[in-house]
């Protein structure tokens, strides 16, 4: 039986103390309680343009020479993913999560993302990673909220908006947080 966190929003909470994940939306790739889970940050970015990327690859990329390669996570940085809409992922080996929303590390899925960059894709580096049980209790102790995932934010070009997005897919209101506490502060 599939996991019910796989395509979902992992959305962090201040109780999150790392700064790699500080405001950050991750999409939940894979969950296995056994394994553990793999998840994408998608509302950060390198400061690697795609465009070099895909010149190191021998690849040409054909949209915008400014657009930054995403972020996924602090593990493995040297691993690339692509998310991909419906229409992107159309013919190619991908695991669908969700309608509208899939993801692949083949070449094919690259070369698509480079080759149509109108349709909605995303190219990340890295990942954020998991053992088994600890997402489980992060998400217990409220350092992350569960949001159902969204194609549309998923690919929302301004990843600044995504992590509110998010919150407000839970019917929450950013503005209305508090922030928790530094540790040690009473």
């Amino acid at each position: 039986m599939p996991s019910q966190l796989v395509g979902c929003f992992l959305v962090a909470m201040d109780l999150i103390r790392d700064p790699n994940f500080n405001h950050s939306v991750v999409l939940t790739l894979e969950h296995d309680e056994q394994e553990g889970a793999v998840g994408l940050v998608v509302n950060r970015e390198t400061d690697l343009t795609l465009a070099k990327l895909y010149e190191s690859l021998d690849m040409k990329w054909d949209g915008a020479l400014a657009t930054c390669v995403g972020w996924g996570g602090p593990v493995a940085p040297e691993t690339g993913w692509v998310l991909l809409g419906d229409e992107a992922a159309t013919g190619l080996d991908v695991t669908t999560l969700r309608p509208g929303l899939s993801w692949s590390r083949s070449q094919d899925a690259l070369r698509r993302a480079a080759a149509s960059p109108t349709l909605p894709s995303r190219v990340c580096l890295g990942y954020a990673g998991w053992t088994a049980g600890q997402l489980e209790r992060e998400i217990a102790m409220g350092g992350w909220l569960v949001a159902p995932a969204e194609a549309a934010l998923v690919f929302e070009p301004d990843i600044g908006r995504i992590w509110e997005g998010a919150l407000r897919l839970l019917g929450i209101d950013p503005a209305t947080l508090i922030p928790a506490p530094a540790p040690g502060v009473n």
